[in-house]
Parts: C-alpha cells; structure tokens; sequence
C-alpha cells in the first residue's frame, strides 16, 4: 500500500489526478474501522489531514464556509452560534473521535446515520470540490445520491461547505441504543428560517440517504402563519398542530428492519422528534422576544 502524504492542496490535487485508487484519509474514524476488519484494501491512501486550506473555517456576510478537515470538536467551539451543527458535533463518538473525525468524512462516507449531515441538508449546503482541472459546487441533495455513495469524481477531492446561515432557532436529536457512542436508531434535524418564514426539517436513519420532510415543512410553516406567530413569538401554536406536525414528518421516512431497530420503532421515532423540535423551536422564539 502506498501512501501519499502532501502539504497542500494542489500538490494533493495533482496525486490525486496521478492516482485516483488512493483513497482520502483525515481522521480516519470510518475508513481505519473498514481496514482493521479487513473490509477494504485500497492500493494506496492520500493523507489530507495537514492541508491547511480544508482547516479553514471563514465567514463573509451570513456566508459560512467549513473546511473538510475541520474535526467536530472545532465546529462545537468555533460555530456555535450554528446551533442544530453544533449539537450534531457534540453527539458524535467520543472526546477522542470528535478530536479526530471531520465533516468531510461525513460527507464521504455518505451514511445515512452521518450526524453532521442533516445539519448540512437543513441548511441547504453546498459542498465544495476540487480536482486539478478546477472547482464545483453541488447542492447536498446532488452530492448524496444513496447510502454510502457520492458524487465525488476519482479525481476530486472535498474541499468543504458553504450555506447562508439561518436566522433562527435550531435543534439535532437523535435516539440510539444508550446515551453516547451510538449510532443514531432515527435522527432529526430542525432549522426554523425567520427571513423565508418557513421550517426546514431533515431526518436520519430513516431512508437510504438524507431526507427532508418537505410537507411537514410547509405544514409547519402554515401553522405559525396562521396563529400569527411569525410576527408574534408569543402566539399560541395549537397543540394538534404540533402532533399532526410530528405525523408528517414520519411519514415523510423511508425506513427499515434491522438489528438496531425496526422500521415501525423508527417512525415512531420520527413523529417525537419532530414534535419535540417544534416545541423547543417555539419555546426558544417566546424566550427570545421577552
């Protein structure tokens, strides 16, 4: 096995085009357990950890960019004020793998149980890639196109993400097995826009890849209208708004049977978290506007 180990980006690009069998590697959190068991033998790996253009993390305006090679312990100290990327950060592995494991391995991994991912698909991403011949955007529904498959070209690398950063409470939960180091049974994402006022809400673990509930979507967003809560935080939101709320939403899953949960269980799943977010999303536009 032959390892690469570049210092910048286009000096990797140029490998990268050289030998597109070696497969990325930053913290290595998902691609050392594939390895260790013997899953994959890749004929060479490119270390992309000492890049410093994927450690960036910039603002320009509401424009947020995220380095690929930023670990998750970062986005929860430097990105805070994102709030439904920070909890997602702080419920992956342990101290040690948020230390280590970065958003653009989430990203190449393409698991639809990726806790950064429905931060990113609520946010209405773009993800960032590069080869030697020059750069792409694609939109986070055009980059995940099933469970563990991207659109990255052979010769491509993922440089980051970019998205306008929401005005607005968010929230990441999820239900596993026990209270940390799980692998999330159904996971779920909620972004409240005030600007557009409208919710977007995106799910994990329920389908093949990430999913957005768009009819929850715009249920949800009808509701405050009509309650008058976009102008008045304070507006009472009924309380069947909020349960048939968390009911489209699991019906917007896709899910399946296997040993961490059953298909059943995990739009059930769907439906309390759904109502759960809504109601912390109201309660913390109330707090916001005593």
């Amino acid at each position: 096995m032959e390892v690469f180990r570049p210092s910048s980006l286009a000096e990797a690009l140029e490998i990268r085009a050289a030998h597109p069998e070696a497969i990325p590697i930053a913290g290595g959190t998902d691609l050392m357990v594939e390895l260790n068991f013997g899953r994959r033998r890749p004929e060479g790996i490119l270390d992309v950890s000492r890049l410093p253009e994927l450690q960036e993390i910039r603002r320009q305006g509401a424009r947020v960019f995220l380095g690929a090679g930023v670990p998750f312990a970062r986005i929860m100290r430097e990105l805070p004020d994102q709030v439904a990327l920070a909890q997602a950060s702080r419920t992956v592995g342990s101290p040690q793998i948020r230390n280590r494991g970065t958003v653009g391995g989430n990203l190449g991994t393409a698991s639809p149980a990726g806790d950064a991912l429905p931060a990113l698909a609520v946010y209405d991403a773009e993800v960032v890639l590069a080869s030697a011949a020059g750069s792409r955007h694609l939109s986070w529904r055009d980059f995940l196109v099933g469970p563990k498959r991207n659109a990255l070209a052979p010769d491509e690398l993922i440089v980051g993400v970019e998205w306008n950063a929401p005005r607005g409470p968010g929230s990441f939960s999820k239900i596993g097995t026990r209270n940390a180091m799980v692998i999330a049974i159904a996971g779920l994402c909620l972004q409240v826009d005030e600007e557009a006022r409208g919710l977007r809400v995106a799910l994990e673990s329920v389908g093949p890849t990430i999913l957005r509930a768009a009819e929850a979507e715009a249920f949800g967003a009808g509701v405050l209208e009509e309650a008058g809560a976009w102008a008045n935080p304070r507006a009472t939101v009924p309380v069947n708004a909020v349960v048939h709320f968390g009911e489209l939403t699991a019906a917007a899953a896709s899910p399946i049977d296997d040993i961490r949960g059953t298909a059943a269980y995990r739009r059930h799943a769907c439906a309390v978290l759904a109502r759960r977010a809504l109601t912390w999303a109201l309660d913390d536009r109330r707090a916001g506007a005593t």
